[in-house]
């Protein structure tokens, strides 16, 4: 007969694994092996293997008791104290190859390990199964991601539903609808759907975590001279106010007008400078620019 596997390692988890690590594991594991939903010939018998590990290491007092005695840890009496089990172990040399039992070999005798644990293997109903956690994703636009509201939704199957979207969500945030994932069975509750944000590229706006960037075209005089400007944020109009001699690829910050954080400082503007010059002169403008042409020294290309 084969040695049955550590529990620890039927669930994938450390020795060290708190009670939360090894039950996300359990519901894991049991969604892909469950007879239910994974016909496999094995599939049954792993499920039962997973099914025997978590009901022993999710109750810490049995746990307590496998960490201290192995796999012998029904058959050994309450009131051994683990240390004098370990000198056993060592006294009848049982302990070099794993966790063997140091006690009489008549002890125990007669016990039916399938009894003790209450009938799992071939008895067992199978158990109300939790409903699988969804992913999908739930594209944006900047505006939508700047204000929030609400935003309705066809699942897969038909079914809708109303999302709220708080204001100043980010790429890659997730909004979680509890209980609005896979179906359970047998009365088990349902698993969460996970709504990942991804915001839609815009004509405008430029999105780098809650930082906005957008384009601000200048007048060559603007630039030179320099200019307060209006420019458009998911907020509204606001003032920018240009240095002279501001030049192209400059960027000028409006703080805290970029992406709003519920949870802290907003994000910035920043309002990047375009210098465009007019594609038609009339004879009044080419005037000005050939006398500014003439007595100006400014040689952007340092020669």
């Amino acid at each position: 007969m084969a040695a049955r596997r550590d529990f620890y390692e039927v669930l994938g988890v450390g020795r060290n694994a708190g009670a939360d690590e090894i039950q996300r594991a359990y519901r894991k594991l049991v969604r892909a092996y469950h007879p239910d939903v994974n016909k496999d010939p094995g599939a049954e018998d792993r499920f039962k293997e997973i099914s025997e590990a978590y009901s022993v290491l999710s109750d810490p007092e049995t746990r307590r008791r496998y960490d201290a005695f192995g796999p012998d840890f029904r058959q050994v009496p309450p009131d051994v104290d683990p240390a004098e089990w370990a000198r056993a172990r060592a006294t009848t040399g049982t302990g070099g190859g794993g966790w063997g039992s140091p006690w009489p070999s008549g002890f125990g005798s007669g016990i039916d390990v399938e009894d003790l644990f209450g009938g799992m293997f071939g008895r067992r109903q199978w158990g109300p199964v939790p409903g699988a956690d969804q992913e999908a994703e739930l594209t944006l636009t900047v505006e939508e991601a700047y204000h929030g509201g609400h935003r309705a939704l066809t699942l897969p199957g038909g079914r809708r539903l109303e999302v709220r979207i708080p204001a100043g969500v980010t790429n890659g945030q997730r909004i979680r609808l509890a209980g609005q994932g896979g179906h359970g069975s047998a009365g088990a509750p349902s698993g969460d759907l996970q709504l990942v944000v991804r915001i839609a590229e815009h004509p405008r706006y430029r999105v780098d975590g809650r930082d906005l960037y957008a384009a601000l075209p200048l007048t060559p005089w603007e630039a030179a001279l320099g200019a307060t400007v209006a420019v458009d944020t998911p907020a509204g109009e606001a003032k920018v106010r240009v240095p002279p001699g501001t030049s192209t690829g400059r960027r000028l910050r409006l703080r805290g007008r970029g992406m709003p954080n519920p949870r802290g400082a907003a994000g910035d503007f920043f309002a990047e400078v375009r210098v465009m010059v007019p594609a038609g002169l009339t004879e009044e403008q080419r005037r000005l620019f050939e006398q500014l042409a003439a007595v100006s020294t400014f040689d952007p290309r340092g020669r």
